[in-house]
């Protein structure tokens, strides 16, 4: 699904350098470090809307960077979903709307059981800004799966998120990748939520190695 190769990457300072993983699919796979690490980027190197300082990223192996942008385009659209820390919902549209239009864009239909199951089927018709910050999270996560991706890429997605709720959408996100041979990349603080995915990277020291409980 993902392979990674040599990746180097710079803005005021050298965040990280000559990193190399891979994912398999149905593996989830978390990344922890301290803020200011290059996670986020890292994520975003992985997920095509970041070209590194140096390094390749294929994803279902074609080098994102290399590749025509409607090439890439086709692969944002129908291939991965991103779960951003901040959502970017469209305001003035209310939560089932956001959810159609992923659902029209990617030709699948909104599955009702999974906005139970997220605990969103009571507010789905209500505007997006009268949602509070853990409801408009739970609405972008339910919006990524509506699209049916083969990758997810996620940024501290239970980040607004109280304890309970954050590892039953963990645990969505689990059964998701094993039920449609998806895999998961998830950018966390969190070491116990962490622990939940298969792999556990730290970037630590420009470095990122496999990390052990």
């Amino acid at each position: 699904m993902i392979k990674a190769y040599n990746l180097s990457h710079s803005f005021d300072y050298e965040l990280f350098n000559n990193i190399s993983l891979s994912v398999k699919p149905k593996e989830k796979v978390s990344i922890i470090g301290v803020s200011g690490s290059g996670k986020s980027t890292l994520l975003h190197i992985l997920s095509t809307f970041l070209k590194p300082n140096s390094g390749e990223v294929y994803l279902f192996n074609k080098n994102i960077y290399e590749i025509k942008e409607k090439e890439l385009i086709e692969i944002r659209k129908n291939k991965i979903g991103i779960i951003f820390q901040f959502h970017y919902l469209f305001n003035g549209f209310s939560a089932y709307d956001n959810l159609k239009v992923a659902s029209l864009l990617a030709e699948t239909k909104i599955d009702e059981n999974l906005l139970k199951r997220l605990k969103i089927e009571d507010v789905i018709n209500q505007n997006i800004q009268t949602l509070s910050g853990g409801q408009q999270q739970r609405v972008s996560i339910a919006r990524v799966l509506t699209k049916k991706p083969k990758i997810i890429f996620a940024d501290e997605p239970t980040g607004n998120l109280d304890r309970n709720t954050a590892f039953e959408v963990m645990g969505i996100l689990e059964e998701y990748c094993n039920e449609n041979n998806a895999s998961l990349v998830m950018v966390t603080h969190d070491e116990e939520l962490a622990k939940k995915c298969d792999t556990i990277y730290k970037l630590e020291n420009k470095q990122l190695k496999k990390w052990t409980t």
